[in-house]
């Protein structure tokens, strides 16, 4: 079984995921094609809007449900850190860097990025963040500038990737037989799909 895992390093909704998806992945067998991409290009092909640019409602209900579910989950969250938006850019193509290379733990990784912006106050842009980030997950530090022609490469592909399978937002989880699940509070209904699987 696989899963192909649409994210973004500046989503709150990746972060709020933790390492949930790897811990439902391993006790399934279950693969994961990490998949990093721009998610506010994403919104732009498939009908979504920015954050900043939805309705005042919206605005207030989000910040509102980040809250509860990162109370949910027991993860410490800023609704508000200074470093976002920030360039998702740069910490993409090192996680596609570490994708490759292979030596630490990739779910840390992306962990450990998101927890940079949303509960550190730290720009998820800038080189020693990431390359702590790197380290933290048992990577080399220098992955955070390695093939990078190639990440920025992979970071477009993967953004078509999405469109073309069907994903509008991230996280985005979409299983080897085409099911499909939006956001960190369905990593259950997959757990269960996979389950039925085993």
């Amino acid at each position: 079984m696989q899963i192909d895992y649409y994210f973004a390093t500046v989503s709150p909704y990746t972060y709020l995921a933790g390492t949930r998806l790897e811990e439902i992945a391993a006790k399934h067998g279950a693969t994961i094609n990490y998949k990093p991409l721009d998610v506010i290009a994403l919104f732009a092909r498939t009908g979504g809007i920015a954050p900043k640019e939805r309705h005042e409602s919206r605005k207030v209900y989000r910040l509102q449900e980040m809250r509860r579910q990162a109370a949910k989950v027991g993860l410490p969250m800023n609704l508000n850190p200074a470093h976002w938006p920030t360039n998702p850019a740069p910490a993409s193509y090192a996680i596609i860097a570490a994708m490759k290379d292979g030596s630490g733990d990739l779910g840390q990784l992306v962990h450990a990025v998101t927890r940079a912006c949303w509960a550190e106050e730290r720009d998820i842009a800038q080189d020693d963040v990431i390359a702590d980030c790197l380290e933290a997950a048992g990577f080399d530090r220098s992955l955070v500038n390695a093939d990078m022609l190639e990440g920025a490469e992979i970071y477009t592909r993967n953004l078509e990737d999405a469109v073309a399978a069907g994903a509008f937002g991230a996280p985005f989880y979409i299983t080897d037989d085409d099911e499909r699940f939006w956001g960190q509070d369905r990593l259950d209904d997959l757990d269960a799909h996979l389950a039925q699987r085993d």
